[in-house]
């Protein structure tokens, strides 16, 4: 791991152990509520702003729990896995790989939320280029792609189970035509082209251990007879808006990220939609997780259960966790799950979190 990037992880470990009350965290394993939790979370978009998007919800559990519960964006998957592992957080909020990677490393954690984004318990990562002449077929605007029994089909934008950029919910429910601020955002283009074409070129994924943004994707190549680290130039980007804007700025010529993520630039760059062409998808993978804490009780964890349950149904907490995560309701989670992202890293050999 890289000097700098070392000191970030200690500077948010220290932060997070400064999170835990000496007398209150859930280290007695006894079933009583400690004082105080921390709730950990791995950025998807600026690591300031996510925390500020966060707060409101802290506050909410905090009120609701009648605990103290306390908010920490780490720099990446690794700084909340140590937290988790060492005991310095007692939630975090994780990607199925870093989940995965975490319980497999520690195994003092288990699932308890699982994420649903409208209606769905899966989704998939998507391939983006800012190059139409990679498209087999003519970029369309206003369409996306989905994964069907036939293979990867492309359909309208609004028929999409990912919330598309340009897309937003009307009187009538979804529909096309979304402004903001600096004006009408354009609707997603997209495309179909072979992962071949991906060869040779400078590749944007998120971290090596995003399961959208690396871990799905680099399979997908080395399924396809690329090498994810000779045969491309790859580029981590550390988020999923990251790798959005290398290839809208032309810094990489592909990137990866969860669908629908160029949403998170809509604000500022309208035409994101028009620039950024996704033009292939990953198998599906489990949606995001919240793990506990082993030594948390079973009370303290259904009452977590349930008050961000709640919160989700309230139209501040549907805005809050769209922003952030773009969750819109939660299920309890089931282990057996992700038994096909514990398989996908065996397959690259990976068996711990990555520096």
């Amino acid at each position: 791991m890289k000097a700098r990037s070392l000191l970030a992880l200690l500077l948010t470990l220290g932060l997070l152990a400064s999170g835990c009350s000496d007398d209150g965290g859930s280290t007695a394993g006894d079933g009583t509520w400690p004082d105080s939790i921390t709730f950990g979370f791995v950025p998807s978009s600026e690591q300031e702003a996510l925390q500020d998007n966060i707060q409101p919800f802290m506050d909410v559990l905090s009120e609701t729990l009648g605990i103290e519960v306390n908010g920490v964006v780490t720099t990446d998957y690794t700084g909340l896995v140590t937290a988790m592992g060492t005991g310095k957080a007692d939630l975090g909020a994780f990607g199925p790989f870093g989940y995965t990677l975490a319980q497999r490393q520690f195994g003092n954690m288990e699932v308890l939320i699982q994420a649903i984004r409208y209606g769905s318990a899966t989704y998939h990562g998507q391939w983006m280029t800012n190059d139409p002449s990679l498209c087999e077929t003519a970029p369309e605007s206003g369409t996306a792609l989905e994964n069907m029994d036939e293979g990867v089909v492309q359909v309208g934008a609004l028929e999409a189970v990912a919330l598309q950029v340009g897309v937003y919910f009307g009187d009538s429910g979804k529909a096309l035509g979304e402004s903001v601020d600096a004006g009408d955002v354009s609707p997603g283009t997209s495309c179909m082209a072979d992962l071949s074409k991906v060869k040779g070129k400078r590749v944007a994924f998120t971290s090596e251990s995003s399961t959208s943004g690396y871990l799905f994707p680099a399979l997908q190549l080395i399924e396809a007879g690329i090498d994810p680290v000779n045969d491309i130039t790859p580029i981590f980007t550390g988020g999923h808006d990251g790798a959005v804007i290398a290839v809208y700025n032309g810094d990489a010529d592909v990137g990866v990220s969860y669908d629908d993520a160029r949403r998170t630039l809509r604000k500022e760059k309208t035409d994101v939609g028009d620039k950024v062409i996704v033009f292939n998808l990953t198998a599906e993978v489990p949606n995001d997780v919240v793990a506990a804490s082993s030594l948390l009780p079973d009370s303290l964890q259904n009452a977590i259960y349930d008050a961000i349950y709640a919160y989700l149904e309230t139209d501040e907490g549907e805005a809050v966790f769209d922003e952030a995560y773009g969750w819109t309701s939660i299920r309890r989670a089931v282990e057996s799950d992700f038994d096909v992202v514990r398989k996908a890293a065996d397959a690259l050999g990976i068996t711990e979190p990555l520096g």
